[in-house]
């Protein structure tokens, strides 16, 4: 509830602690996507000490994100809520290039992130054959059992990656990679392969998937991917389709970049240039459960 001017209603009684911190939260809306400390304790209405250190435990929960000194809504309140998208120029560049693969395959496409060692999808498009992958907007699942995680992961500085996988990798099926070793080896042929990943039945049985990385010449922001039965999954096929769709995605989410030719790899029909230069966003996507 909020009064006339657009800040949160406080109640007339001291607000509990639960109270205050939905009252922080709720000061965040399409309009204001990151707010100022300052700006959160006008919005709030409570003292500036409070409001900092419920701020701080936020953050420490990832309800929130700080950076450059600023307050957004962090991956824990879009994962359980999906109250809000602070930034959703990935998925409004990507999505019509999720449409677009699952016309030309008849398979699901996925636009998917990182985060911490899950990958979590941001948008799903199936159409009637939706159902036949087990997969949802807002689910996870370990990136190193699919093949958006490892597009994602190739392109992810090694000690980093490292320091992720230090035990023994959780097994989904028989398939799936159980060691950081088997894991370096697949991230090393899927940077060979300028970025095509893909996954033979290791996050469910039944299912194959081809993935290609959202990026610059630096870390990968996400993946696109397609997904199916792994009896009519053809990687040969797929790859290219895959690899130009996010290559035309990175041109659109790396405008200003010079876009100099790359080698074939064997994969695409014909040379297809990625885009140059960095680009550090933080993607704040709808998360939730594993998937089951």
């Amino acid at each position: 509830m909020t009064e006339p001017t657009g800040r949160p209603l406080i109640p007339a009684s001291a607000p509990s602690m639960i109270e205050r911190m939905t009252i922080v939260l709720e000061s965040f809306d399409a309009a204001s996507p990151r707010l100022s400390l300052a700006e959160l304790v006008e919005r709030t209405g409570l003292p500036r000490s409070t409001v900092h250190r419920i701020l701080e435990k936020l953050v420490e929960l990832r309800w929130l994100d700080h950076r450059s000194g600023t307050y957004g809504l962090g991956m824990r309140s879009l994962e359980l809520g999906g109250l809000a998208v602070a930034n959703n120029e990935l998925r409004d560049v990507a999505t019509p290039h999720l449409y677009a693969l699952h016309q030309r395959t008849g398979l699901v496409a996925h636009l998917s992130i990182l985060d911490r060692r899950d990958v979590v999808v941001l948008d799903k498009v199936g159409g009637a054959v939706a159902g036949t992958v087990p997969t949802r907007v807002g689910g996870r699942t370990p990136a190193h059992a699919t093949a958006d995680g490892k597009a994602i992961l190739a392109w992810t500085d090694s000690r980093q990656v490292d320091a992720m996988y230090r035990e023994r990798l959780p097994s989904r099926t028989p398939r799936t990679l159980t060691s950081l070793e088997m894991l370096r080896r697949e991230l090393a042929l899927v940077r060979q392969r300028g970025g095509v990943a893909w996954d033979r039945e290791e996050a469910w049985a039944g299912v194959s998937t081809v993935a290609a990385p959202l990026r610059g010449t630096g870390r990968a922001i996400g993946a696109l991917s397609v997904s199916g039965d792994a009896r009519q999954v053809r990687f040969e096929r797929l790859a290219p389709l895959v690899t130009e769709a996010a290559r035309e995605a990175s041109v659109a989410l790396f405008p200003s970049e010079p876009k100099p030719r790359r080698r074939r790899t064997g994969l695409e029909p014909e040379p297809s240039p990625w885009p140059e230069g960095a680009l550090d966003r933080l993607i704040e996507g709808i998360g939730g459960d594993y998937w089951l």
